[in-house]
């Protein structure tokens, strides 16, 4: 099966994926985690990629959509995977459709003064981890390695701002594109807890593959 995660910065997108690959046995491709790698690499298009994320904007589509079907591309892919962060817009989808084979978009759907508490507020390690700062009783190292917990630099108000507005102005037109083609499963999210949200996404997942 090949699912596409749908949701503004700060759904949890990346914690589903990870729940899923683990029950489903699903690759989990993250655009963010390829972007990423190429920025801390400080290859050519990791540094064109800053530029953009930097803003708050989104990676120009021919480069996301060459990045995307040559990881598609992989053999280890064969045996399903989840795609985060790609498509973030109806181009992209049109185009994933040509390369790919879709069979259900699961959209996590939060509101977004939730979304924007959740991202100024997340503190990350190099490790991987990721916490809130409510939940870190003012300690700054991460539980799992004891590494130093820092702020993205694109988790700033202003940047977060400016992120949210381009979700919903680009990529949240995406769920009618995918429940045009009766392949959308729509979750609420709200101030519950991602075990929550994993019950629900499963439990769509079950009717799905019915």
């Amino acid at each position: 099966m090949n699912i596409i995660l749908l949701g503004a910065p700060g759904a949890g997108k990346g914690t589903q994926a990870s729940m899923l690959a683990e029950k489903y046995g699903l690759l989990h491709i993250s655009t963010g985690d390829i972007f990423r790698a190429n920025i801390k690499g400080g290859t050519e298009i990791g540094k064109l990629a800053k530029s953009y994320i930097d803003k708050g904007l989104l990676v120009p589509d021919e480069v996301t959509c060459r990045i995307v079907k040559d990881r598609l591309m992989k053999d280890d892919v064969k045996r399903g995977y989840m795609l985060d962060g790609f498509p973030r817009n109806v181009f992209q989808a049109e185009e994933l459709d040509k390369f790919a084979k879709i069979d259900l978009c699961v959209n996590i759907d939060v509101e977004e003064r939730l979304l924007m508490d959740r991202i100024c507020g997340r503190r990350v390690c190099a490790c991987g981890e990721s916490y809130h700062v409510s939940a870190l009783n003012g300690r700054t190292t991460c539980a799992k390695c004891g590494g130093e917990l820092y702020r993205r630099d694109d988790d700033n108000p202003e940047t977060v701002k400016a992120r949210l507005e381009t979700y919903f102005g680009q990529t949240a037109p995406l769920i009618d594109f995918y429940k045009k083609q009766g392949k959308l499963l729509t979750v609420q999210s709200g101030e519950g807890s991602p075990e929550e949200v994993f019950k629900q996404i499963c439990a769509g997942l079950a009717e799905y593959v019915k």
